[in-house]
């Protein structure tokens, strides 16, 4: 059974993110236009799942379906879309997970929403505690629940991407 854990930042998140995209990136070739650090270990001194999330963005998102033999060759399982139309997903590390790899096309509208809730957090450190503090909590009160986990953070995401839209 798959332990929701959150830990405090871990400076090693950067090195892990820069290894990771060199492999994905060496596999996909020039279909890869680049490669994004998003999720809560891509902000600099928040707590967070010790999951490094990973957003390659590809010319055509068919070709993350031709390459999934050689994602598979560095442990990685595909999840299909993953219930998000247009994204290819993919997760390594089983019940002891150490990576989400988030796939979309160049010009798909996720890929700004993931990077606005990233540099918005990365600009206002105190929401960024804010929300590492309730992920602390949460993963305390729900360390074998990962749905009441996500349930618990949806109020406050819903805020930071608000916010990180400039809507408030």
């Amino acid at each position: 059974m798959r332990k929701v854990t959150v830990t405090d930042y871990q400076p090693e998140w950067k090195q892990q993110f820069q290894q990771a995209a060199k492999e994905i990136k060496e596999i996909f070739g020039e279909e890869c236009i680049e490669i994004h650090h998003i999720g809560s270990t891509s902000i600099e001194g928040m707590a967070a799942k010790p999951i490094i999330d990973l957003m390659p963005v590809v010319r055509v998102i068919e070709s993350a379906d031709v390459l999934i033999a050689e994602m598979e060759k560095l442990g990685y399982e595909s999840k299909g879309e993953n219930g998000l139309p247009g994204r290819r997903y993919f997760q390594r590390g089983g019940d002891e997970r150490t990576h989400h790899v988030h796939i979309y096309a160049e010009g798909n509208p996720e890929i700004g929403r993931h990077l606005a809730f990233r540099n918005y957090l990365r600009g206002n450190p105190q929401e960024a505690e804010e929300y590492g503090i309730l992920k602390k909590k949460l993963a305390y009160e729900f360390p074998y629940d990962i749905d009441q986990y996500i349930a618990g953070k949806e109020e406050l995401v819903a805020r930071i991407e608000k916010n990180a839209r400039g809507e408030i």
